[in-house]
């Protein structure tokens, strides 16, 4: 079965339960409106105790009930009824036929003082004109209604309220707050994707298909002495296809997959986080052999210890520790594999880390251009194509695009054709969908001054004739000056290497073609603007790596200040303020440096920039081929990444080609 049949079967129904709430409410206010309205409203009328006197006195009363010491009821004879001062209020308030029911009635303050009033009275009227007298305990009907309904409303209440804040719909959820919030997919309802689905993981897919063997054929694992795996950790960044790769896993295993995220452990009352894990695995035990999915595991796999005041009790450590004793405590039972999958593992704690819990730690990073064409090939498989669709081009011109961006340019593409009145998707609509993911959303309608479109021009022209003319810089694809996303007036496109490694004369060459916008405006208009704030954030970042991080400065030498383990929170510096002066003052240079050497680029290449700006003041879009028309071939021979690739090279130089395994984990963020 499909996720959503599993929901089907396994989420409770809410909606349901939110009426059966509105109408026990509704029932309870109903009860509680008609005992105000009705129980507490007597049939008697209210009258004073003179009055009463000159009832009694005429003979016209035939008993007097004292109820519940509180107050007196009044019955008059039938004789009485028949008069007109008492026939006329007592239509207006009873009916005549209830002769029995109490007519008028007053309150007393004491049934004593009472009793002996009406001893007294009693005593002065004649033998047959005497009253009979009783005293009656009654059941207060409008206060006890008035006690339930208020207490049906609160219980209501409460239930709602507490169902609110544990997530549930169940008639009996709040009592289940302590079981875990799981989806089961076995037999019944089974994952369709399954490993062929999942394409530019070779690797990860790899290992992850080997614990399905773990599963499917233990002894031939077990029978010379090896132990299945009780769990691996799928680590990368969002979008690179982790819990695509655990529902692959779902559908390929033939084994109970439970599934949850690490955010339904976490809840407000205390100790139910530890319940829901032992319940996790109390169900999973059950049905060993199986596996059990957490995604999200950071949400409660955090280190202990961090961000919480010392002797306080953190209920996220107490699920964290229940968790660890149910992966690899001293009752542990075998035949549970648990997956879980994080981008932050960095912040994991190291219990939860070590082999026993974790045996394997599977990387999956973003694929490379071999994996993006893959993944291309699996997003265009519904989709009707042109048949100049090349996915080899297309993996070239997306590079460091996870597998969810891919996905996302496709489905781009096949939107702008069918918005375009297309039978069939073409090259043309893919280049549009990865401009838009690159870019932002095209704003044809954005209105600006002929003079700022001038500047952007000559600004991107900058950019282009820098990054042309400078031998370590990356292929130019194209160079618009058409508005795009939030407040980019115009962008250059280029072709990055698959390369990990990056030399300072390439760094510096970047830094360049960064500042080129800068250096343009500077040369053409002897002034500049604030449209380089994206370029000079850029270069300030770089240059800083560069003598703090990388150790590219003589300076400050072969040190750097990077600390892969360090708390996000840390503020810090690892060096002293002399240090911070001189690498603030080593930064500053190098940019220096590095603005000049552009604007003395441009002014050396002062027509070919003004040939280009015009050009694209005219066209508004250019690309490689117009910039070989109009600047000639670029001076430096360098393939491109499809040009390597459809040459059956994976990488653009043998040297890379050879440290690229050994640096690929060591690599620091630029």
């Amino acid at each position: 079965m499909s996720d959503q049949n599993s929901e089907k079967n396994f989420m409770p129904k809410s909606n349901g339960s939110r009426g059966s709430y509105q109408i026990w409410l509704l029932l309870a206010l109903l009860v509680l409106v008609l005992s105000l309205t009705y129980f507490n409203r007597s049939s008697a009328i209210e009258i004073i105790r003179n009055r009463f006197e000159k009832m009694l006195m005429a003979g016209d009363v035939r008993e007097v009930i004292l109820v519940n010491k509180k107050y007196v009821e009044v019955v008059l004879t039938n004789e009485a009824l028949l008069k007109s001062e008492y026939k006329r209020e007592i239509q207006q308030k009873i009916s005549l036929n209830t002769t029995q029911s109490p007519h008028y009635r007053f309150e007393i303050t004491s049934a004593q003082r009472f009793e002996s009033y009406l001893e007294k009275l009693q005593a002065s009227l004649p033998e047959n004109k005497r009253v009979a007298y009783r005293v009656e305990t009654r059941q207060d009907m409008g206060n006890l209604v008035m006690t339930w309904s208020f207490i049906i409303i609160l219980g209501v209440m409460l239930v709602f309220f507490l169902r609110r804040m544990t997530g549930g719909s169940g008639g009996t959820q709040f009592f289940n707050i302590g079981k875990a919030k799981v989806s089961v997919f076995d037999a019944e309802s089974r994952v369709k994707i399954t490993f062929e689905d999942v394409a530019g993981l070779d690797e990860a897919k790899e290992e992850i298909e080997e614990i399905v063997q773990f599963l499917k054929n233990p002894s031939k694992y077990t029978d010379i002495g090896g132990k299945i795996p009780k769990g691996a950790l799928l680590v990368g960044e969002p979008g690179t296809g982790k819990t695509l790769l655990a529902k692959a896993v779902a559908g390929e295993s033939g084994v109970p997959f439970f599934s949850l995220s690490g955010s339904d452990f976490v809840e407000m009352f205390v100790g139910v986080g530890a319940a829901r894990v032992r319940d996790l695995f109390k169900q999973a035990k059950e049905k060993a052999p199986c596996i059990i999915f957490i995604d999200e595991i950071d949400a409660v796999g955090r280190s202990r210890g961090s961000g919480r005041m010392p002797g306080s009790n953190d209920e996220r450590e107490n699920t964290l520790n229940s968790l660890l004793v149910e992966m690899d405590g001293f009752g542990t039972d075998s035949g549970v594999i648990i997956l879980a999958a994080t981008n932050r593992p960095d912040i994991l704690d190291n219990a939860l880390l070590r082999p026993g819990r974790f045996d394997r730690m599977i990387s999956i990073d973003k694929p490379d251009i071999k994996g993006r064409e893959a993944i291309f090939k699996v997003h265009l498989k519904p989709l009707k194509l042109n048949s100049e669709v090349d996915a080899k081009k297309l993996a070239a011109q997306t590079p460091g695009f996870a597998g969810a961006e891919i996905a996302n340019v496709c489905n781009e593409a096949a939107l702008i054709a069918a918005r375009r009145d297309k039978k069939s998707v073409e090259m043309d609509h893919f280049q549009a969908a990865i401009d838009r993911v690159i870019g932002g959303l095209e704003k044809k309608n954005k209105i600006i001054s002929p003079e700022e479109k001038r500047i952007v021009a000559y600004h991107e022209a900058g950019h282009a004739v820098a990054g042309w003319f400078l031998e370590h810089t990356d292929p130019l694809v194209k160079v618009s000056i058409v508005p795009r996303g939030v407040a980019a007036l115009g962008y250059a496109q280029y072709l990055p290497k698959e390369q990990f490694l990056h030399t300072t004369e390439q760094l510096i060459d970047d830094m360049c073609v960064s500042l080129g916008g800068r250096a343009a405006e500077d040369v053409v208009f002897d002034k500049i603007s604030t449209g380089a704030l994206s370029d000079l954030e850029r270069v300030t970042k770089l240059a800083y790596s560069m003598v703090s991080v990388y150790g590219m400065n003589n300076v400050i030498g072969n040190l750097s200040f990077y600390d892969s383990k360090s708390s996000e929170f840390n503020f810090e510096k690892p060096y002293s303020n002399a240090t911070a002066e001189k690498i603030d003052i080593e930064v500053k240079k190098m940019v220096d440096e590095a603005y000049n050497r552009t604007v003395q680029l441009l002014r050396e290449k002062r027509e070919a920039l003004e040939i280009l700006a015009q050009e694209l003041l005219t066209k508004e879009v250019l690309f490689q081929a117009d910039l070989e028309r109009l600047l000639g071939k670029r001076p430096f021979d360098q393939p491109t990444a499809y040009d390597a690739y459809v040459n059956g090279e994976t990488k653009a130089s043998k040297s890379e080609e050879e440290i690229t395994t050994d640096v690929q984990n060591a690599k620091a963020p630029i």
